[in-house]
């Protein structure tokens, strides 16, 4: 078996930094997975490495076709595109069985027949006495098969010393080789099993940093003796710290949304979850909110802290309302159309004039902390009110709110400049020859064209609206007369 990125499909760059993410697609991207995705990102574009996407689906009973493209999905909606991949391990299932064949033959792993209700036995019996749970090694020196047996593969860890992990996170980690089980790494139905598929990916695709969470820190000394048992450098490892919920368990649906796309379908955007996912464990002085350019030029491992992140839903809307304030009405005018249309503002396939749009969404964005709050708020540029708030109709729509209503018709009516100050200086007027103050006319306007007593400036609603609506909302509103 011979060490090449021909079975990949990749050209290297050579000496230079490549990583992975390897998520298995036994369920969708979620905030965890996404966060090591961003992190093996990060780090290779500020090393100027390579990254690259591979599918760990050897277990086959949970893998689907349709989490990959859930999984690929999320990866594209943040932005984190790969330089190589996605590969498939069941692809690779030849090479995997090469390289077992070598350790056979190399007398590093050898065949065990030991059944499954034995392994159970012993197991139960090493339970009962308080003895490690793991392999005896009982057929680790059979010379000869068993007759009507089909044998696993099982790898032959040394059973003295000690396995150093030299970890960019947690330092020099130190386990007993002596509690490291001779693992399997090839079934009796010739599929190779996980840590197995790891080593050898990482061979095969050149990996010189394995970026993952630390619940896989326990798997990696067994990795490091095959890496060495294979005979090739062994890569730099990173484990990054757990995100729990905040009863500090690990996080979990009863925490709130884990799927990435959750939070697609709930109106975040893409760069305010990615600053936050960053957030959860890296750091960079008292900085909150970056730009990705900052981010590619700041990350780096002496940031990352060893305890485990909390995950915090009010800090991620908050920072999603920040990223909704700061993005331009034109982008978000793009962003908001899918939500219209889920809230039955817009029907599928309608067509709407996204330079008014963007108009009316910079009178709502700084109020709006999702995309469903911004579309929901946008309800009233698109359609008449269906009913009118009871207080504020009382309140508003009494009979000198409707004399008002009437007189700022006739008003508008004639108006030529349909603009913010041509609007203003009717308001000013009505204002000026009745000796009101300005809600006094504002608010049944307001009532009249959104159906509730809060909007943005009613000029710039009246604007953005258009005089035919507006009058026509008007004309309605009278019509309806008071409670």
């Amino acid at each position: 078996m011979t060490d090449s990125l021909t079975d990949c499909g990749t050209d290297t760059v050579a000496g230079g930094i490549r990583v992975r993410f390897a998520p298995s697609p036994t369920g969708h991207l979620h905030i965890g997975g996404a966060r090591t995705a961003l992190f093996n990102w990060l780090f290779a574009l500020h090393n100027r490495g390579r990254f690259i996407l591979r599918i760990e689906d050897t277990d086959t009973t949970r893998s689907t076709d349709e989490y990959i493209e859930a999984i690929i999905q999320g990866m594209t909606w943040l932005g984190l595109d790969w330089d190589e991949g996605p590969f498939r391990q069941t692809d690779r299932f030849d090479i995997y069985r090469g390289y077992v064949d070598r350790l056979i033959t190399e007398g590093k792993a050898y065949y065990c027949y030991c059944s499954s209700e034995e392994l159970e036995a012993r197991r139960q019996e090493a339970m009962a006495l308080g003895r490690p749970v793991m392999y005896d090694g009982r057929c680790r020196g059979l010379k000869e098969p068993v007759a009507g047996v089909t044998p696993v593969v099982r790898f032959r860890m040394p059973q003295d010393g000690h396995t150093i992990v030299h970890d960019l996170i947690h330092g020099v980690v130190e386990f007993d080789n002596a509690h490291l089980d001779d693992l399997i790494i090839l079934r009796s139905d010739k599929t190779p099993t996980y840590n197995f598929t790891v080593v050898v990916d990482d061979v095969d695709m050149r990996i010189t940093h394995v970026i993952r969470g630390d619940d896989h820190l326990n798997n990696t000394p067994k990795q490091i003796q095959m890496y060495r048992a294979l005979g090739y450098e062994i890569p730099k490892f990173s484990h990054l710290p757990m995100i729990l919920g905040a009863d500090k368990t690990r996080l979990s649906k009863r925490h709130g949304a884990t799927s990435v796309m959750a939070y697609k379908e709930m109106g975040y955007l893409p760069d305010a979850l990615i600053n936050y996912l960053v957030r959860l464990g890296w750091s960079y002085g008292d900085q909150e909110i970056f730009t990705r350019d900052e981010l590619v030029r700041h990350f780096s491992f002496e940031s990352v802290g060893k305890a485990a992140a909390v995950f915090n839903p009010e800090k991620l809307l908050w920072l999603n309302s920040q990223y909704i304030m700061k993005s331009s009405p034109e982008t978000l005018a793009e962003q908001v159309v899918p939500f219209l249309v889920n809230e039955a503002i817009l029907a599928e396939g309608d067509i709407v004039d996204k330079g008014w749009l963007a108009k009316a969404v910079k009178t709502l964005q700084e109020r709006s902390k999702t995309l469903v709050e911004l579309a929901s708020s946008l309800r009233y540029y698109f359609a008449d009110p269906a009913a009118y708030d009871e207080k504020a109709r009382t309140k508003f729509l009494n009979d000198k709110g409707l004399q008002l209503l009437a007189e700022l018709r006739s008003s508008l009516n004639e108006l030529h400049d349909y603009t913010h100050d041509g609007i203003e200086k009717i308001f000013s007027a009505i204002v000026e020859r009745h000796g009101i103050k300005l809600g006094a006319i504002a608010q049944p306007v307001r009532v009249a064209l959104t159906g509730g007593t809060v909007s943005p400036g009613i000029f710039e609603v009246i604007e953005i609206i258009g005089k035919e609506t507006t009058i026509r909302r008007i004309d309605k509103a009278i019509a309806a007369g008071p409670e």
